[in-house]
């Protein structure tokens, strides 16, 4: 069945409003409410069970530039994880609103781009402005899951 715009838009806010979610967790009630939401979270949004994602967080480099499984993922989200002693845990700083502008879309069946800014504004009202690409495969059981997810800084001279 053909992926359909709207079920991108849910998709996306789906993502931002767990990840605020994960980011209020954190604050409100520590690390373990955190952890249990961001894996929630991946498990329902993420295409783990088609085999290796393609996630390039924008926060990350050296040899744990790319992330394909879901702990990598996890991590990057949370940190705490001695594996990636580099992950901070994007999840946990505090985002209070996650707004998404879209620059292209391709839809070619069960797969789906998409291709945007995406600005996180944090507690104090502070955003950071990233370029992110999504793309989303149909699963088994009818939902748009993420099978790549790139984001990095803005490029600046």
């Amino acid at each position: 069945m053909t992926i359909k715009e709207t079920e991108l838009v849910e998709a996306r806010t789906a993502w931002g409003d767990g990840l605020v979610a994960i980011s209020k967790a954190y604050d409100d009630k520590g690390i373990e409410e955190a952890r249990n939401l961001a894996g929630d979270l991946l498990d329902r949004l993420y295409g783990f069970e088609f085999g290796p994602i393609l996630f390039k967080p924008t926060l990350s480099g050296g040899a744990q530039t790319f992330r394909t499984d879901r702990d990598g993922t996890l991590s990057y989200f949370i940190g705490h994880n001695p594996g990636f002693p580099q992950d901070t845990g994007f999840g946990l700083k505090s985002w209070r609103d996650v707004q998404f502008e879209t620059s292209a879309i391709f839809v070619e069946g069960d797969v789906a781009m998409w291709m945007g800014w995406v600005t996180f504004t944090d507690r104090t009202g502070d955003a950071v402005k990233v370029d992110k690409s999504f793309g989303y495969k149909r699963a088994a059981d009818g939902s748009v899951k993420l099978v790549l997810h790139h984001s990095s800084l803005p490029y600046s001279t």
